[in-house]
């Protein structure tokens, strides 16, 4: 069984696909199959984004597997979700996606110390491919300069 303190599944393509703003934590409204996958590690984030329904923020996209032990009351894989965020945070977010260009993504999903699933959203703006490309050189360099200075110490 995985261990719980470890649960840290991650969006890498987010943060290459998109320059992210900022960022906020939230709950997840789940159903007990799925608590059950994600303590498993058993969850996807690529390719989720989040939007507004009647003042409410969902997060699509998510993939948590089945429970391999669930019976019939398993869960739906790709399901929409209930983002939990207070009402201050809400407004900011609804008020940021007015402007053009700008998305919710899903970046990180981990579980507290107290065993809640969080994840956490960042506000995006897309990245060009010269962007990319921009960001990726950046990076190696960057992991270049590490390299030498562990060899020096």
């Amino acid at each position: 069984m995985a261990d719980y303190k470890n649960v840290n599944i991650r969006n890498k393509r987010a943060t290459f696909d998109y320059e992210i703003l900022e960022e906020f934590v939230a709950g997840v409204v789940l159903v007990g199959t799925e608590i059950k996958s994600i303590r498993l590690g058993k969850a996807s984030l690529t390719d989720c984004y989040c939007y507004f329904e009647q003042g409410e923020l969902w997060i699509r996209g998510v993939n948590i597997a089945e429970y391999g032990w669930g019976t019939c009351n398993n869960h739906a894989p790709k399901r929409d979700r209930k983002l939990l965020l207070n009402r201050k945070e809400l407004n900011k977010l609804q008020r940021s996606l007015q402007d053009r260009g700008l998305t919710v993504v899903g970046l990180r999903l981990f579980l507290n110390e107290r065993g809640f699933a969080k994840i956490v959203i960042g506000l995006a703006r897309g990245r060009k491919a010269y962007d990319k490309r921009e960001y990726l050189k950046e990076n190696d360099a960057k992991r270049e300069m590490d390299k030498a200075m562990k060899r020096y110490k």
